[in-house]
C-alpha cells in the first residue's frame, strides 16, 4: 500500500541560532516516505553543512506535539520559540561532533505536517507500514 503514495518534500530555511555568533539562514528539506510512516527526515542542504547532505529522522509525532509544547529528549528536542512576536519552533540537535539550534518557521512546518496528513492520516501510520520491508532494512543494518 505504501508503495502508490507519493514523499512529500517541503524546502524550508531554518535560522541558525547557536552556536553564538553564527545566526544565519540553513537551507533544509523536510521530507516524508509514507514507507516509513512514523518517521519523518530532516535533510541539511549540502552547501550549507559543508559539502555534504546531512541528514536527522525524527518520529512525525513529535514535530506535532511541538508546536504546542516541548517534545523530545536527548539529541532531539523541539518546542515553541516566542521571540520578537514572530512564531518559531526551536529545533536542537547534538552529537558527538557538536551541537546546533536552530528556528523553524512555525507556518512550513505546519504547511508540511498538512501534506504528510494528507498521504498518510495520523493515527493510521500502522495501516501503511510494511513490516516486512522494515524487519529486512534492520537485519541489513539500513
Amino acid at each position: 500500500m505504501g508503495n502508490q503514495r507519493p514523499q512529500v518534500t517541503v524546502p524550508v530555511l531554518l535560522q541558525l541560532i547557536e552556536p553564538a555568533d553564527t545566526e544565519m539562514a540553513i537551507s533544509a528539506t523536510f521530507r516524508y516516505d509514507p514507507n516509513d510512516p512514523y518517521a519523518v527526515e530532516i535533510v541539511f542542504d549540502e552547501n550549507s553543512s559543508g559539502g555534504n547532505p546531512i541528514s536527522w529522522k525524527l518520529a512525525r509525532d513529535l514535530l506535532v506535539t511541538a508546536l504546542n509544547e516541548p517534545a523530545g529528549l536527548g539529541d532531539v528536542r523541539l518546542w515553541p520559540l516566542n521571540s520578537s512576536g514572530d512564531e518559531t519552533i526551536a529545533l536542537a540537535l547534538s552529537s558527538p561532533e557538536g551541537r546546533a539550534l536552530f528556528g523553524i518557521p512555525r507556518h512550513r512546518l505546519v504547511y508540511f505536517l498538512r501534506r504528510s496528513f494528507g498521504v498518510v492520516p495520523r493515527g493510521r501510520e500502522g495501516d501503511y507500514l510494511d513490516i516486512d520491508t522494515t524487519v529486512t532494512r534492520l537485519l541489513n543494518g539500513r
